[in-house]
């Protein structure tokens, strides 16, 4: 079997857990202490997430998207690929190496999401902006860490907490979507979801698409009128 090539490392702030980025052949994945967070031949799920969340939004004139958490672009690029030309889409992603990595050796994977000029990313914790912008965006994907049990940070821990929740709410506008990926169920994170106001619909999605693989969860919550 061909071996993988370690490509390079991140520190990420705050907890500094260490990412790692390494290639074997055309594929790649990124580690954090060694425990596989993603790989480029499992991104259907996080495809959905975008698919799924866009087709609740993309007839709206000017769409405003909020990601959190750039990966390996995939989310990036299927909200794209389902958005119309006035739309605009905002990557937040805390990791500056990440962004790095898929303007260099991930970029083709998505389709070079972030050459499109509909697309911004922000160097920045998806926190700080849900935080500081409300009735600001139509859609919000959070594809943060593992989802509600993370993996990296303990600081993605108030994404998903009921502060969290409320501000996400807060930042979308009337009728916005909130789309939440997670490796697994959570029932007490889906209850938190009803807690703060959102309707909610609970998703099974494959992690390789059409072509099968373990099943992920994405959570669509949407805020009222």
């Amino acid at each position: 079997m061909v071996p993988w090539v370690f490509l390079g490392s991140a520190k990420a702030p705050g907890d500094g857990e260490v990412l790692g980025l390494y290639q074997r052949g055309g594929e790649f994945c990124i580690r954090v202490n060694n425990h596989q967070l993603m790989d480029s031949q499992v991104y259907g799920s996080e495809e959905a997430l975008a698919e799924l969340a866009c087709a609740r939004i993309s007839k709206r004139p000017g769409a405003r998207v909020l990601i959190g958490g750039l990966g390996m672009g995939f989310t990036a690029g299927a909200a794209l690929q389902h958005l119309g030309a006035d739309s605009h889409v905002v990557v937040a992603e805390l990791v500056p190496e990440v962004v790095e990595w898929n303007r260099g050796p991930l970029a083709a994977l998505a389709g070079y999401p972030l050459a499109d000029p509909r697309l911004t990313v922000r160097e920045i914790d998806v926190a700080e902006v849900l935080r500081t912008e409300q009735s600001a965006y139509d859609a919000i994907l959070l594809d943060v860490d593992n989802g509600p049990e993370g993996l990296t940070r303990k600081g993605n821990d108030w994404l998903y907490a009921q502060v969290g929740l409320n501000a996400a709410h807060a930042a979308l506008r009337p009728a916005g979507v909130l789309a939440v990926w997670s490796a697994k169920p959570n029932r007490a994170f889906a209850n938190r979801l009803r807690t703060v106001g959102f309707t909610m619909d609970e998703l099974k999605v494959r992690a390789r698409g059409k072509r099968g693989g373990p099943h992920h969860i994405i959570w669509l919550a949407q805020r009222g009128t």
